[in-house]
């Protein structure tokens, strides 16, 4: 059993923690943005909702290409979200209410309005002229290779002043910093001690994998594909641009001033279940989670066995079933398995994130052309639609702007989230709000849903069976993600801790969660 100061230390491991999208999350100024004053308002909810803390999405200076992943300024607040102060009541708040506060921090590239890349790109020799990634052209004036980025594509632009090309694996204008350069890593770690000082629990790291590139600039070869995809990115094998072993020095460096302080990676991209055990190995990371359990196909097999995987030796896990950058899990996989979605998640072994708006099982947005805002809706639209329908306003309540803002939002309110806003659900014991309150307290009050080992018994596309077990607890954890009833496949004696199985049958979209009696 921890003690004490190790449950304090690794209040990370099993927590759940949810997702603030800060630019739709409350508006208090009237500007149709989501800022820092409009989340320390609604922290109450979060309290209420029974979470153990806080991710906050990127609030740092930018000139918004990418909705705040292209950071002009990592020691600051953009003046749209509020202030360094108001950051710091947030954090107070958050903390008196027994929340962590973790934040994103966007090392792989900057904005190309960053100080550091202007002065990078007026010359090739001065101070920051090795902080990006340079290289010459081919003899023909071509890039140096065959790199794609993934908003569409090659991965370099040309740069004038310097007659070079530099590499941006996201927009062009998001430069990638040259992480391989010793100076660049030793900034990096001192703007997270920035943020430590400040009183952050954790920084979320985003697209962790990508913070390396391989030095030779080697082309990647073709991916095996059925057939061609909307973005060709996926045309490639991601040999040389992301994901490289060069990567794992730095992320010791990284654990080394973060002591234990979570370190949370976002492996973007990226479909290879055994990156999550690499980068949270002893002295790298506390935990990482990769889009395993973002994509189009629900199936307990595969869930299970990317469970195992990523649990492999001492690493912990981290899952989420939806974010800012996928389909809503509603619209993804279905609105009749939300509860369903919402037990799993909060059965599964490891650190657990719940977007903002999944607790209320928001369908994802149709968001008109006219008023998208991520760049790769708008390069691909109409064959890819893009991120926008899972960034649309909170909604709080059924007055115009869904209370989310007195003006416009930056992303219109979705009129289909009206009924289901948090006003409506508040109360209502038979609500998705009150359901994945239910989840979160028991996942809270149970150590072996919270910590123990997991132990397969049944997996199956539309069945999933398993044990979590933690210092004599066991816990069984039976979900039917099919249309079709479903057999227990096992009856522990023991107490329903949730769910239930009439008969030792699931209905359809159903689970049953139970204790074994001692």
């Amino acid at each position: 059993m921890a003690t004490g100061c190790e449950a304090e230390r690794d209040w990370w491991r099993g927590a759940c923690l949810y997702e603030v999208y800060l630019r739709s999350f409350q508006d208090s100024d009237g500007d149709g943005e989501g800022d820092l004053p409009g989340l320390l308002s609604r922290l109450d909810y979060l309290r209420d909702l029974g979470v153990d803390g806080l991710w906050i999405t990127p609030f740092f200076p930018s000139p918004m290409f990418d909705s705040g992943y292209d950071v002009s300024d990592y020691r600051a607040v953009d003046p749209r979200f509020g202030t360094l102060d108001q950051f710091r009541a947030v954090v107070e708040a958050a903390h008196g209410m027994g929340l962590r506060v973790v934040i994103d921090q966007v090392y792989s590239h900057s904005s190309h309005l960053h100080p550091w890349f202007v002065d990078s790109a007026a010359a090739r020799h001065g101070p920051k002229a090795d902080w990006y990634v340079w290289a010459d052209p081919k003899p023909d004036g071509g890039p140096p290779n065959n790199w794609l980025a993934r908003f569409g594509g090659i991965a370099w632009e040309w740069c004038a002043a310097r007659k070079q090309y530099y590499l941006h694996n996201f927009m062009i204008e998001q430069p990638d910093l040259n992480l391989h350069n010793p100076e660049v890593q030793d900034e990096v770690l001192d703007i997270m001690r920035f943020w430590f000082d400040m009183g952050v629990d954790g920084l979320r790291l985003d697209v962790a994998n990508f913070f390396m590139h391989d030095p030779l600039l080697r082309d990647n070869p073709p991916a095996p594909v059925s057939e061609r995809p909307a973005n060709p990115y996926y045309l490639q094998q991601r040999l040389y641009d992301r994901s490289r072993p060069e990567n794992l020095p730095f992320l010791e460096r990284m654990r080394a001033v973060a002591g234990d302080r979570m370190l949370l990676a976002e492996i973007s991209c990226d479909w290879q279940v055994d990156r999550m055990a690499e980068y949270t190995a002893p002295g790298r990371l506390h935990t990482a989670y990769s889009f395993e359990l973002l994509g189009p196909v629900l199936d307990g097999a595969h869930i299970a066995r990317t469970v195992e995987l990523a649990g492999a030796g001492d690493s912990w896990p981290t899952w989420a079933f939806s974010n800012h950058d996928v389909t809503r899990v509603a619209s993804r996989w279905g609105a009749q398995r939300v509860k369903v979605l919402q037990a799993l998640l909060m059965a599964l072994r490891g650190t657990v994130i719940l977007y903002q708006g999944e607790e209320l099982g928001l369908p994802h947005s149709d968001v008109p052309r006219a008023r998208l805002q991520d760049p790769e809706a708008i390069r691909f639209w109409p064959n890819h639609r893009g991120r926008d329908g899972a960034r649309t306003p909170m909604p709080w309540d059924e007055a115009p702007g869904l209370g989310f803002s007195r003006a416009e939002g930056w992303l219109p309110a979705e009129p289909a989230h009206a009924p289901l806003c948090v006003a409506r659900q508040t109360g209502d014991p038979g609500s998705d709000l009150a359901h994945c309150r239910k989840m979160i307290a028991l996942r809270r009050a149970t150590p072996a849903l919270r910590a123990g080992d997991f132990e397969t018994v049944e997996a199956e596309t539309d069945g999933l069976t398993f044990w979590r077990r933690l210092n004599g607890q066991s816990v069984l954890c039976s979900f039917n993600l099919g249309a079709a009833p479903r057999p227990v496949p096992l009856m522990p004696n023991g107490r329903t801790l949730a769910g239930a199985a009439e008969g030792g049958m699931l209905a359809p979209h159903s689970y049953w969660i139970a204790e074994a009696a001692r």
